[in-house]
């Protein structure tokens, strides 16, 4: 017959102990397992709202910043991120003259806070993909339709202006649009070279222009200048006639007289200036 050994007191206390620990281990890995999910309070970080779901399904009830409670298991709280973000991205678009345009563009936007749980419900958390993506593709294009290529250089606010309208009428339902840029506009080779060639045209245009306007101003200047030579002309000879001939002819020559009497005499000859009749 087996007789079965029995445990000394001290080993009996040490089972005892190994047990209680055992038991406090078990206690703590099941915490760390089942504590997330029957957790009953959620902190919702600054800058994000949270989307209360009941079984899944979205509620009406969007959670502010802060501690929140809910109940375990039967609600869960999606974090959404409500701060303005930033997109930079490249889009081909066409002129209304159909010039190939190639656009550069940042887009500055945010979630609207009171619509992140439609926002989570009917378009889910790839909404940049799914929304602002296409939506800047498509503004994009329309915009940029609705101006010719030199337009586009030459009214860049009006072009930026179109559209971001179009952004906004594209976005506005669940997002702000908070700026948006154009941050470069490239055309084709073909077209810039055409435009280099024009403007080269122009400026040579331009400066035959401003030639055949000096010239013109030049004859308009000798024009005048022999205009107030003949009426000058013309006031001497009403003067001469009017006050006799043969006196202006005397000044004339008095103005030339060096002041020495001639050397010889021409026989029957008058002294210069003496008027013998006199």
């Amino acid at each position: 017959m087996i007789k079965l050994s029995r445990l000394t007191p001290s080993q009996e206390q040490v089972a005892k102990v190994m047990k209680k620990w055992t038991t406090v281990i078990i206690i703590v890995v099941a915490a760390i397992f089942i504590f997330p999910i029957v957790n009953p309070f959620v902190i919702i970080p600054a800058g994000e709202r949270g989307v209360m779901l009941n079984w899944g399904a979205v509620s009406g009830t969007i959670l502010d910043e802060g501690l929140h409670f809910r109940i375990p298991v039967y609600q869960q709280v999606v974090k959404i991120d409500v701060k303005t973000l930033k997109i930079e991205t490249k889009t081909l678009a066409y002129s209304r003259d159909i010039q190939t345009v190639n656009a550069s563009l940042a887009l500055n936007y945010n979630v609207k806070a009171q619509s992140v749980n439609r926002l989570w419900q009917e378009v889910g958390k790839d909404f940049q993909s799914r929304l602002i993506d296409p939506a800047i593709q498509e503004s994009v294009k329309a915009g940029v339709a609705r101006f010719t290529a030199q337009e586009l250089i030459e009214e860049r606010p009006k072009v930026k202006d179109s559209i971001k309208e179009e952004l906004l009428n594209r976005l506005s339902d669940y997002f702000n649009v908070v700026e948006f840029s154009i941050t470069d506009f490239s055309f084709s080779d073909e077209y810039e070279k055409a435009v280099e060639s024009k403007q080269v045209s122009q400026q040579q245009a331009l400066k035959a222009k401003n030639d055949l306007d000096r010239v013109k101003l030049e004859a308009e200047q000798r024009v005048a200048q022999a205009e107030a030579e003949a009426k000058a002309i013309q006031i001497q000879a009403e003067a001469i006639t009017q006050q006799g001939g043969r006196e202006y002819v005397n000044l004339k020559a008095v103005e030339k007289w060096d002041g020495k009497l001639p050397a010889q005499m021409i026989p029957d000859a008058t002294l210069p200036f003496i008027n013998l009749n006199k």
